[in-house]
């Protein structure tokens, strides 16, 4: 199918040059510091215990993948399920899905330790039984089907017979990836505060509102926080149809977070309450993420007037990413607050905070992600989309979700 070339200006110039230089002495800096620490002092840089083993940088990994599966969930609403007015971020977004992916798990393997291990240990210990061990199978399946569905839309097929199949592949992988992802927490019985059969859905869905976020600030981001340099298509889109589903996004999102609480909060499990009432709610930034990084966000965006402007519209988008970050960190590490196997018999919560390292590792993700989107904007014309879709009358762009 033919496709109208139409390459993002803001960041084909000095200005994404200089994005660029900054995000790549970021990444060497946290990168070296990081390597560094682990190198000359191991596991023990990070604040981490055999009581409370997982820390930020899990946090981080989960927040990545996460958000890479909402925004290949949203791909598929153009490329599966027939929504045309989102072709015009489809290809950012499969883009975006992949990186975000791979920013990640860079993440993840230095959190590990001696990551290439696995190459070995992996074809000759298989774990079948492990929903680690499926985590890694399903998320590398997504990572080859993002790259392969990219490929399809580089190559200009849009609606072929192959480009529709792999497609419907790509968002199979993305459930069972980011569902089996819910069931590593999910299924923790000795963990009262995860052990939920419904997390798979909770993933879903604020994953897809962290993927939304994502989407909204890097396409600004890619036209100058500009609406006026935008394609009409995309300027229609982000004016009508995925604000609206984002207002309902970070809604769903608080709606989920409140059942969350109010059961833990009446829940006769003496560790879930506790846990609630001594540690998040008893947190100030986490009070902090709640407000400002959804509940304002949410109300900011019920405003038509407001949720169609382009600075509310970033604002949102930057306040969503801060708030489901912290979201990610207190949701890990809330889980283990409670001591394992002394309950409430133990008289105070595990006190815990990042290590330099830990942040360093943080900081490693984002700057990457910053990284390769800067390259992707330079040279693979993300903001590709059909020919048909570019010209078509604006009325028949219309439409609703």
């Amino acid at each position: 199918m033919n496709t109208l070339n139409m390459r993002s200006n803001a960041l084909q110039g000095s200005l994404g040059w200089g994005l660029l230089v900054i995000a790549g002495i970021a990444l060497v800096a946290s990168l070296g510091f990081a390597l560094m620490q682990l190198i000359t002092t191991g596991h023990t840089s990070f604040n981490t215990s055999s009581n409370l083993p997982w820390g930020q940088p899990i946090a981080t990994y989960l927040y990545f993948a996460l958000a890479s599966s909402g925004l290949g969930l949203i791909a598929s609403l153009p490329l599966v399920f027939g929504f045309k007015q989102y072709y015009p971020v489809a290809k950012r977004c499969i883009f975006l899905a992949f990186i975000v992916l791979i920013s990640g798990m860079s993440v993840l393997a230095l959190e590990l330790g001696h990551v290439f291990r696995m190459l070995w240990a992996i074809p000759l210990n298989l774990q079948v039984q492990s929903a680690m061990f499926w985590m890694g199978a399903f998320y590398a399946l997504d990572l080859l089907f993002l790259l392969w569905k990219f490929s399809k839309l580089q190559g200009g097929e849009w609606d072929s017979k192959t480009a529709k199949q792999v497609g419907i592949a790509s968002f199979i992988g993305v459930l069972l990836a980011s569902g089996n992802l819910a069931l590593i927490f999910g299924m923790m019985s000795m963990r009262p505060f995860w052990f939920d059969a419904l997390l798979p859905i909770y993933f879903y869905f604020t994953g897809v509102t962290s993927g939304v976020a994502a989407l909204v600030f890097f396409t600004y981001l890619a036209h100058g926080f500009n609406r006026q340099r935008m394609p009409s298509p995309l300027q229609a889109l982000l004016s009508g149809a995925l604000p609206k589903l984002f207002a309902a996004l970070i809604g769903g999102t608080l709606l989920f977070i409140a059942a969350r609480a109010i059961t833990g909060l009446y829940s006769n499990n003496p560790e879930v309450n506790l846990v609630w009432t001594d540690y998040l709610f008893a947190s100030p930034l986490y009070n902090a993420a709640l407000l400002l990084g959804l509940l304002l966000p949410f109300v900011i965006m019920l405003s038509a007037s407001l949720r169609n402007r382009t600075g509310v519209q970033v604002l949102v988008a930057c306040l969503v990413f801060l708030g489901l970050f912290a979201e990610r960190f207190y949701f890990v590490v809330g889980g283990q607050v409670v001591p394992l196997f002394k309950g409430t018999w133990e008289p105070s919560l595990l006190s815990y905070s990042p290590s330099a390292t830990e942040w360093s590792l943080t900081l490693i993700g984002w700057s990457l992600c910053f990284v390769l989107y800067l390259l992707g904007e330079k040279y693979l014309n993300l903001g590709d989309m059909p020919r048909q879709i570019a010209e078509a009358p604006a009325g028949a762009r219309a439409g609703t979700l």
